[in-house]
């Protein structure tokens, strides 16, 4: 029996490597549509949650996980072996940056070397973690052919970009649209038929895992950029005694030409502030400097440190040097309603206000503490009227909708409001916006 018969039929196993943001959500969404699914991960602690069925993603249904884990249909191990029994793998490992800012593959290398032993004909692999275009064919295909099999021929492979929006309440991996792109054609089409059998939403197939690979860092450079002109423009405004936001709500009014994107104290989560590394490293491969994205990757990069410096001014207009100050955060995540906090700006800016010597604390209800570069720091338990009228400037990084915060105004000396949560107060002569 084919692999296409086998996904039409429901009678192929399903596997992913790599339980996080974009692979748990993606098993869970396998297993709901009835096929067998082994998720592996090194981390045995998500192995043990998935197997109890205790959910950890926010995006997942916690009666969704519970009920397909103990119907039999998911299953976790760190158990590479069990390979071996998946008609189809996808790795959904994290591709981050080193420290010289350029893509770390190891643990695409890593997951690909744990699979090699295993393979066998009829299997498809996709690639699903987001990187340069080139990966999937320059990096990915020669470390699975060491298996003996050959691509195209033996084995099947492409790679269909995450498209993951932690968060959202509409979009989630069942109903995003799926772009993938395989080695050769017969590829494509075996990894499309996987998509079709799984999600509710439409398959969008491209000519080679490059174009889908390189599809993705724009959905991302596109967003940057975006960012880095509002952030700019926030700079600029500020300077000129202009309130930006009320300028980009005007313009939004217009029904065609525009889209919105708005300033903040940088950028978070996994992809937006990484993506467009990735392919500035790439390019420079062919001797070409991305001035854009570059120059937007820097607005973006210095924003956690302007903030910190519009906070000074803030407090030299009290008479208070930021060296002493006790400054509360509210908000660490960086996006609102949840509680990722990869990347975030907001941690970016006390560790900026630390340095230079103030008393730093942090409310965030979904975030009770966070760890950052083996440095634990402890959030405030809630979020009372002593706390932040004992404090010399509020700082809100992250616009959760579970603060009040006309209460937060009425009781604080000064608040520094970087994503313009306060828009609805009506009292505003002690907040300053970005």
């Amino acid at each position: 029996m084919s692999i296409k018969e086998k996904l039409a039929n429901k009678t192929a196993t399903l596997g992913v490597v790599g339980l996080g943001y974009v692979g748990l959500p993606l098993a869970v969404e396998k297993a709901k549509a009835g096929y067998k699914t082994i998720g592996f991960d090194v981390q045995d602690s998500k192995v043990d949650m998935v197997n109890r069925g205790e959910n950890y993603i926010g995006d997942v249904v916690n009666e969704d996980l519970e009920s397909i884990v103990k119907s039999g249909l998911l299953g976790a191990t760190n158990d590479f072996s069990q390979v071996a029994k998946a008609d189809c793998i996808g790795i959904c490992v994290p591709t981050p940056l080193d420290e010289h800012q350029q893509p770390d593959t190891k643990y695409i290398e890593e997951s690909a070397r744990s699979i090699v032993p295993y393979m066998h004909k009829d299997m498809l692999i996709v690639l699903e973690s987001t990187t340069y275009p080139g990966t999937t064919e320059e990096l990915l295909k020669p470390i699975l052919e060491t298996s003996g099999l050959k691509c195209g021929v033996d084995f099947f492979l492409a790679f269909s970009p995450e498209r993951v929006d932690p968060g959202n309440l509409i979009y989630k991996t069942k109903n995003t649209p799926k772009v993938v792109g395989g080695i050769t054609e017969q590829c494509t089409e075996v990894a499309s038929a996987l998509y079709e059998n799984i999600l509710e939403a439409s398959i969008h197939k491209v000519s080679s895992p490059a174009i889908a690979e390189m599809e993705k860092i724009l959905e991302n450079t596109y967003r940057n950029i975006n960012i880095g002109l509002v952030n700019e423009l926030a700079i600029l405004s500020n300077k000129m005694g202009i309130n930006l936001w009320e300028v980009i709500d005007a313009a939004k009014s217009k029904p065609y030409g525009f889209q919105a994107f708005y300033p903040g104290p940088g950028l978070g989560g996994h992809c937006i502030p990484l993506d467009p590394y990735y392919l500035s490293w790439k390019a420079r491969e062919y001797g070409f400097h991305t001035s854009m994205i570059e120059a937007s990757m820097m607005i973006n990069d210095r924003m956690p440190e302007y903030c910190a410096e519009r906070a000074s001014k803030i407090l030299n207009k009290y008479k208070k040097s930021v060296n002493g100050s006790k400054v509360l955060i509210l908000g660490v995540t960086y996006k609102q309603d949840m509680s990722d906090y990869r990347e975030s700006p907001a941690i970016k800016v006390i560790n900026e206000l630390e340095h230079e010597g103030a008393n730093v604390v942090y409310y965030d209800s979904f975030v009770p503490e966070y760890t950052v570069g083996g440095k634990t720091k402890k959030g405030e338990e809630s979020l009372t009227a002593s706390l932040v009228e004992n404090v010399d400037l509020v700082i809100i990084t992250t616009a959760h909708k579970d603060v009040d915060y006309s209460f937060v105004q009425q009781n604080a000396k000064f608040i520094f409001d970087t994503k313009n949560a306060t828009k609805d107060v009506i009292s505003k002569e002690n907040i300053e916006l970005l």
